[in-house]
């Protein structure tokens, strides 16, 4: 078959780098010319026939691989296959309150999502219930440890230290502090009824937080309720899909 395509254009190089690539079209027709006959091909018709089938067996609470492909102030946009693109909102990332999605993730990363809405054909998704719930996130901690986290926060009561996408502990402020350093913290408590980890600020780098594949608790399967917040804690946090 032939590929039409204008030379220079940006869409040359989205063909070029699908070479030696087994890639579905639908055939549109043929043309019969000098040399033969010649197959019009449409590849949209055939990702729009895709993302009917994928869209058709897709459920709210699905747990699917997403390829992080543009990040904005609200939210990550997400490839999930048969060139569907869906947003992940901001508040949806992680439990632990970032200013941008490049905090937490960069593009082309490979992450792991769940299906919120799905509207129109319009996918959104959700990722804090894939990394854990407060107890699940604690357990990996213990009082008296000195371990690494990332400042999130500083408000005129304590800073807020990350120490795991879902989950932050609050400690006393000292001086030369920035949103975004890593930093050594001191367990000082860990108080699963108030769903609080209290914390000692031992040093701070002013080392940029690089981000990378968060550790998922959940990979596959359906979610149909989440509940972050631990039984013994009058607070409930939860997440219903």
């Amino acid at each position: 078959g032939a590929l039409g395509i204008r030379e220079g254009s940006v869409r040359d190089i989205a063909v070029i780098s699908r070479v030696g690539r087994a890639v579905c079209f639908v055939i549109k027709e043929f043309v019969r010319q000098e040399n033969g006959m010649t197959a019009v091909l449409s590849r949209a018709d055939a990702q729009q026939r895709c993302a009917a089938q994928y869209l058709s067996r897709l459920h709210v609470g699905d747990v699917i691989p997403a390829r992080i492909t543009h990040l904005e102030p609200f939210g990550a946009f997400c490839d999930i296959g048969c060139g569907l693109v869906a947003l992940m909102p901001i508040d949806a990332i992680s439990v632990s309150r970032i200013e941008h999605p490049d905090e937490r993730f960069s593009v082309g990363m490979d992450v792991y999502a769940a299906v919120k809405t799905i509207t129109d054909n319009r996918v959104t998704l959700s990722h804090k219930e894939l990394l854990g719930t407060w107890a699940q996130n604690a357990a990996r901690f213990a009082v008296g440890e000195t371990v690494t986290g990332v400042i999130r926060s500083i408000e005129n009561y304590g800073a807020f230290v990350e120490l795991m996408p879902n989950l932050a502990g609050l400690a006393e402020l000292r001086d030369n502090l920035h949103v975004g350093d890593t930093a050594a913290v001191y367990i000082k408590s860990i108080i699963p009824q108030k769903m609080k980890i209290k914390l000692i600020i031992i040093d701070n780098f002013g080392e940029p937080h690089v981000p990378t594949v968060p550790e998922y608790f959940i990979t596959s399967g359906r979610i149909e309720r989440f509940t972050y917040s631990p039984p013994e804690c009058n607070r409930l946090i939860e997440t219903i899909f």
